[in-house]
């Protein structure tokens, strides 16, 4: 499982800098629900079987996680919330009047905008009509499901318990309860996964009311079973020619249909991108309720005790759940705007970059990897396929 970072130990009663409330950057919640029934061969998230918390119940981590919006909002006060995540873990293995509870919750504590986007991350198997219907009642405004793939191999290798049909079912269900958006995630680069398997998979999902689409290449994590499998050599991992394939063959495929490309793994319908997604990459504030969130406040970022027991340990005796923290510096975000804004299609502007950094851009536009208007470096398709690499040859 993934370790948290390295930082400063965080104050006990979560008191931010002066510095930090004065900039008033657009604000988001992110709650962080830590169950799932397995976890899944990849998976190297912040989750927890049934097994593994033992006699800690959901209500305590309800309780919990109000305790911490009430800890936020004594720390900033009145805050105006644009968009509210809930992720995981599998947030759906909760009731859904649970869900909508915390969604109140978060409402009783800040103003929720008359216009805020509401997500849920699902897992297929954990929804019926009647759940997304109480969702969408109590302001649920988008769905983010799990898709992966619809190829029952592929699905085995990842561990993946949902049937391939689930996800395009609950996807259809989600817009008839009338979720304004509904986005489906798919995996590419699962070993044994062919291009026609990876076609099947894009092809399913475009037959599905959806007007949004993400696609990661798998990204296999150090202690996970997947990556133990590879270690041993049971099973092997596709090139980066394979990969650059899948990603060229679902660009082309979603961009003629209408989907844009906004991010580098990320397409939407017009209207249709995650704000939420957007505001991490913009920079901008956000708390993140949970066991192991991070949050990010006016260039203060702090993150949350990882294990759900310790998490609602230390809001019950009074104190913050925050573990450690780091004040970035000016050059930090700078380099920051740099990673993130570069994956954007709206790209970077020039100026952020230093006169060295800057003095590198006509190489990257010569060898066709991005292109300059407007003062802003925008990467072409080649460049989103080496963002990566062209982040690192930019920077100082």
């Amino acid at each position: 499982m993934a370790q948290l970072p390295d930082g400063d130990m965080a104050p006990a009663d979560g008191a931010l800098p002066a510095s930090a409330l004065a900039v008033g950057a657009p604000f988001s919640v992110y709650l962080h629900v830590p169950f799932c029934r397995v976890r899944c061969g990849y998976c190297d998230f912040n989750t927890y079987t049934p097994t593994e918390v033992g006699e800690l119940a959901p209500g305590t981590f309800l309780h919990a996680a109000r305790a911490e919006l009430d800890l936020a909002r004594s720390i900033l006060g009145p805050r105006r919330v644009e968009t509210v995540f809930f992720g995981g873990g599998t947030p759906t293995m909760l009731p859904a009047e649970d869900l909508a509870g915390l969604l109140g919750a978060i409402g009783d504590r800040f103003e929720l905008a008359p216009d805020a986007e509401v997500t849920t991350e699902a897992n297929p198997e954990t929804l019926t009509p009647r759940y997304l219907a109480t969702l969408r009642e109590a302001g649920f405004t988008r769905l983010s499901l799990g898709l992966q793939s619809v190829v029952p191999h592929v699905l085995k290798v990842l561990e993946r318990t949902h049937t391939p049909s689930r996800g395009l079912d609950a996807a259809r269900w989600a817009a008839a309860e009338g979720f304004d958006h509904v986005s489906l995630d798919l995996i590419y680069g699962t070993p044994g996964e062919s291009l026609d398997d990876w076609r099947s998979s894009l092809d399913a999902v475009l037959e599905t009311p959806v007007d949004h689409v993400s696609a990661y290449a798998l990204i296999v994590e150090e202690g996970t079973r997947l990556g133990m499998q590879v270690r041993r050599g049971e099973v092997a991992m596709p090139d980066d020619d394979d990969l650059a394939d899948k990603y060229l063959v679902a660009d082309d495929l979603l961009s003629g249909l209408g989907y844009a490309n906004y991010e580098v793994s990320n397409w939407a319908r017009p209207g249709g991108q995650c704000r939420h997604n957007l505001a991490y990459w913009r920079g901008n504030d956000w708390w993140g309720i949970g066991p192991g969130a991070h949050s990010h406040i006016g260039g203060v970022r702090f993150w949350n005790r990882k294990h759900p027991r310790s998490y609602a340990a230390s809001l019950a005796e009074g104190s913050s759940p925050a573990l450690a923290r780091e004040l970035l510096s000016g050059e930090d975000r700078r380099v920051e705007r740099v990673l993130l804004e570069l994956r954007l299609a709206e790209g970077l502007d020039l100026g952020v970059l230093t006169r060295t950094e800057a003095a590198r851009v006509p190489a990257v536009v010569d060898r066709g990897l991005g292109v300059v208007g407007d003062g802003r470096l925008v990467l072409t398709q080649a460049g989103r396929l080496l963002a990566d690499g062209v982040i690192r040859d930019l920077l100082d």
